[in-house]
Parts: structure tokens; C-alpha cells; sequence
């Protein structure tokens, strides 16, 4: 498990998105299923972004929710590459809010997600170096 040793965001930002009503439980939270969309996303952008090419999921690991996203928040999405294997790239993420929109950062989830370099047709390709 990933240590937390700080208040700040560990990784670049990778995405922002506003939490909507839209993606709630009915006790008015946003949903963990949302959140964890998110932080896909973002880590398959930066793992593109790394292996300079297409990518596709095949693990999360680690995954702890830490706090509630509230209607309002802005998701923030910070990306570290943690390891590069031959086919395949770790991605740690840590996802934060803002809330009300303010300079107030709270942490809510942090994971590693495995992505694999796919070639044009789909199969598993070699990462380049970089």
C-alpha cells in the first residue's frame, strides 16, 4: 500500500472534473464506481502518454477509498508512473477534492492501476524506452 508522508498531491495532475447530482447514491454521496472511472482515465492518459500508444487496463490494485466525494467537489487526479515492464505500465493515482471549489485539498482515493501497450491489432507490444 502506497504510504501517505504528505498533505500534497504526489504525481502531476492528469484530469479535473466537477462531481454532479447525477452521480450519487441515494445517501447523496457520489459514487465509488465514478470516482474509480476517473482515476481510469487519468491513469490510462498518462500510460499513453508513457508508452506512446494504445493502452488497455488489466489491473487495479490497492485501491482505498479515504473520504467521501460530495456534490460539488472538483476531482482532481494526480499521475505517477511507478513501473515500466516490458508490456505493461504501473500508474499510482491519487484522487483529491476541492470543496466548495476552494483552495481546501482533501485526499479520497489513492490505487495503482496496470496498463498493457496493445500494437494496431490489438496484441501485446514491447514498451519503447523513453
Amino acid at each position: 500500500m502506497m504510504e501517505k508522508t504528505t498533505t500534497e498531491p504526489q504525481g502531476s495532475l492528469t484530469i479535473r472534473t466537477l462531481a454532479m447530482p447525477a452521480d450519487t447514491n441515494p445517501a447523496g454521496d457520489i459514487f465509488g464506481g465514478w470516482v474509480m472511472s476517473q482515476m481510469d482515465i487519468a491513469g490510462a492518459i498518462a500510460a499513453v502518454e508513457r508508452v506512446r500508444g494504445r493502452v488497455v487496463t488489466v489491473a487495479v490494485e490497492a485501491m482505498t477509498f479515504i473520504a467521501p466525494v460530495k456534490v460539488g467537489d472538483v476531482l482532481c487526479v494526480y499521475t505517477r508512473i511507478e513501473r515500466v515492464g516490458t508490456t505493461s505500465v504501473t500508474v499510482g493515482i491519487e484522487a483529491w477534492v476541492r470543496r466548495n471549489r476552494l483552495d481546501d485539498r482533501q485526499q479520497v482515493t489513492e490505487a495503482r492501476f496496470v496498463y498493457v501497450s496493445l500494437d494496431e491489432n490489438g496484441q501485446k507490444r514491447a514498451i519503447p524506452a523513453e
